[in-house]
């Protein structure tokens, strides 16, 4: 159980391990302490699969972005069977690494390109209602002499990518018709149209 302190706006009265696979999913009961001084007793669920980072790549030069489409099994759930390739921005869990380390590596795995100089621009809570997950948001230059391999993402771990490399201005297109759907992906290309690479 964590502990907290006796002056904390919010007191774990019980902790309950609902799953345990992927990622776990806890109910806690609290006392929350209300901005008013009044106390209640609320119960939320936390999902927990550990800290990510996602990278949009931007070729100045020739204006391209690259993104990646892959199935997303919460999409098509949502979806009533519906549409379940998202476009996004490439993303992985930190599992144990550093941010910047993490997205390089799922820069080669996923794109297939070797990153040179990399700039963290955010760390955002994408669902913080539900999701313990912050993730932390880079840009990085690319051309395509940075390619190193194949990509496509790894076939061990279930990924089936594809890599998609828009113009700018037309992954902002995409947004407006909604074609790209995903948040970390919408506030990358927004990001970069607003602030460049800098």
């Amino acid at each position: 159980m964590t502990e907290t302190r006796d002056d904390a706006p919010v007191r774990i009265l019980e902790e309950k391990l609902l799953a345990d696979d992927w990622a776990t999913l806890t109910k806690y009961t609290i006392d929350y302490r209300r901005r008013d001084g009044g106390h209640e007793t609320q119960i939320r669920q936390v999902y927990d699969r550990g800290n990510g980072a996602c990278i949009l790549p931007f070729d100045p030069d020739r204006g391209t972005v690259l993104l990646v489409r892959q199935f997303r099994m919460p999409v098509w759930v949502n979806s009533g069977g519906g549409p379940s390739r998202l476009i996004e921005a490439c993303a992985g869990l930190l599992d144990d690494l550093d941010p910047e380390t993490a997205i390089r590596r799922e820069a080669e795995e996923e794109l297939g390109y070797r990153l040179g100089a990399i700039n963290r621009v955010l760390d955002v809570y994408m669902s913080p209602g539900s999701v313990s997950e912050r993730l932390a948001f880079f840009i990085a230059r690319y051309s395509p002499a940075d390619r190193a391999y194949r990509g496509g993402g790894n076939a061990d771990e279930g990924e089936d990518i594809e890599v998609l490399e828009p113009t700018l201005d037309e992954a902002l297109r995409m947004i407006r018709v909604g074609e790209i759907a995903d948040a970390k992906t919408i506030i990358l290309l927004w990001h970069l149209k607003l602030y460049g690479l800098g």
